[in-house]
């Protein structure tokens, strides 16, 4: 919606600033662990494979803190909420930097951790959403939804980047005390902005069960709200394979470096972030949101399947190549659909109804992981996820594609 009169003229801007800037953060924070994953296993006694639990653990807080963050954002403020997150990421971090050296041990601390990062990354979307539903100009919805989503891939490119250097420079100890820091100067900066962007807040609104549940009922009464959810869900599930298993895939079975593979990552969610700012565009001008998440679900496919088919014989040009399409695409889709929720949410529920959605979309990231390690393990062999969540994406976009018109947004929007 564009902005009041009320409204200092800014606000859209800095609205889109700090929510980005958080986003960036908490993405880093939940894809740290995966990209040095293998420095971080041995050190511990642990299987690089176990990454997998690791990353649907935190997802599965993710999933219960989304559901539940409707009520939080109404009553404390968006930006009060994500800054809470923020400490809560930060804090799951340095619980894994200090894990201890024994396996059975730093097996417990490490599943704490990423429940305590999954907490503090489950909220932040839905209180994002909230916050420009009522700031973004109308006309540049799936744009600037998109652009605050690029936090996601642009924070696992950062990750990707910076994370295995330090990490050997430093080791991957003080690297993660870094990241931790880091999340305390986000909490500072993000503090001015709490007055303007905070305003709505309701300090009455109550706390229930039934008020965590009410959005959650609201999203399966509606078509266009549940199929976008089950377009999250699947959509999701193979964008988080894609971030978490990549640099394992290519150090193990390609015998690539850590940094090599990290670069791969980077580029993966570099393409991620021009595909989300791209899809934006497009949704907004060109192809109908619900066409554009159909196609994408079939070229996040063939991406899938051709990663599945990697060489070590390939070249290096090659390799990120398709790595960039494949985060185009796999990564891309989900300004797009943030954008189509608030658009066919109720006037005022939009943090809520995307919180419901996100907590249906993370519990595909919950399933994923955990899947796609289960795969590997039988299989011996990471190419055989990439096929399965690839194969999945298609079908979904498949539906969306065949499935018939545009569904209306909601009534008084």
């Amino acid at each position: 919606m564009i902005p009041t009169p009320s409204r200092p003229a800014g606000v859209a801007g800095t609205a889109l600033a700090v929510t980005l800037a958080i986003q960036v953060f908490t993405s880093l924070a939940g894809t740290a662990t995966s990209v040095l994953a293998p420095e971080i296993a041995p050190a511990l006694g642990l299987p690089t494979k176990l990454i997998g639990v690791f990353v649907g653990v935190l997802y599965a807080g993710g999933m219960a803190a989304s559901l539940a963050s409707g009520s939080f954002v109404e009553r404390y403020g968006a930006i009060r909420v994500s800054q809470t997150c923020v400490l809560s990421c930060a804090l799951g971090l340095a619980l894994v930097a200090g894990a201890g050296s024994s396996p059975t041990l730093a097996g417990l601390v490490l599943t704490t951790a990423a429940l305590i990062i999954g907490l503090g990354y489950g909220p932040i979307t839905p209180a994002s959403s909230q916050v420009l539903a009522r700031t973004a100009p109308r006309s540049r919805m799936a744009l600037t939804f998109s652009l605050k989503q690029t936090g996601v891939p642009a924070g696992a490119a950062l990750a990707g980047a910076t994370l295995p250097p330090l990490a050997l420079a430093l080791g991957w100890r003080p690297t993660l005390l870094l990241v931790t820091a880091l999340g305390a100067l986000v909490i500072v900066a993000a503090q001015p902005t709490r007055r303007l962007l905070d305003a709505d807040r309701l300090p009455a609104r109550p706390l229930s069960v039934r008020g965590v549940l009410a959005p959650l009922r609201a999203v399966f009464a509606s078509r266009a709200l549940a199929e976008l959810s089950l377009a999250g869900f699947t959509y999701a599930a193979t964008q988080v394979c894609l971030m978490s298993f990549l640099v394992v895939y290519l150090t193990e079975t390609l015998g690539r470096s850590l940094v090599a593979a990290g670069l791969a990552l980077t580029v993966a969610n570099l393409g991620g972030i021009v595909g989300r700012i791209g899809w934006g565009a497009i949704a907004d001008r060109r192809i109908p949101p619900r066409r554009l998440l159909g196609l994408l679900g079939i070229l996040s496919c063939l991406c899938a399947v051709a990663t599945a088919a990697f060489d070590a014989r390939w070249s290096p040009g090659v390799l990120l190549a398709l790595c960039a399409t494949f985060g185009a695409t796999a990564i891309g889709w989900n300004g797009v659909q943030l954008a189509e929720l608030a658009r066919h949410a109720p006037r005022g529920q939009e943090g809520a109804i995307t919180g419901a959605s996100g907590f249906l979309t993370l519990s595909g990231v919950v399933v994923g992981p955990p899947t796609f390690a289960l795969l590997a393990s039988l299989t011996g062999s990471y190419r055989v996820g990439f096929t399965v969540f690839g194969i999945a994406s298609g079908l979904c976009g498949a539906y969306f594609l065949l499935s018939g018109r545009e569904a209306m947004p909601a009534a008084g929007r």
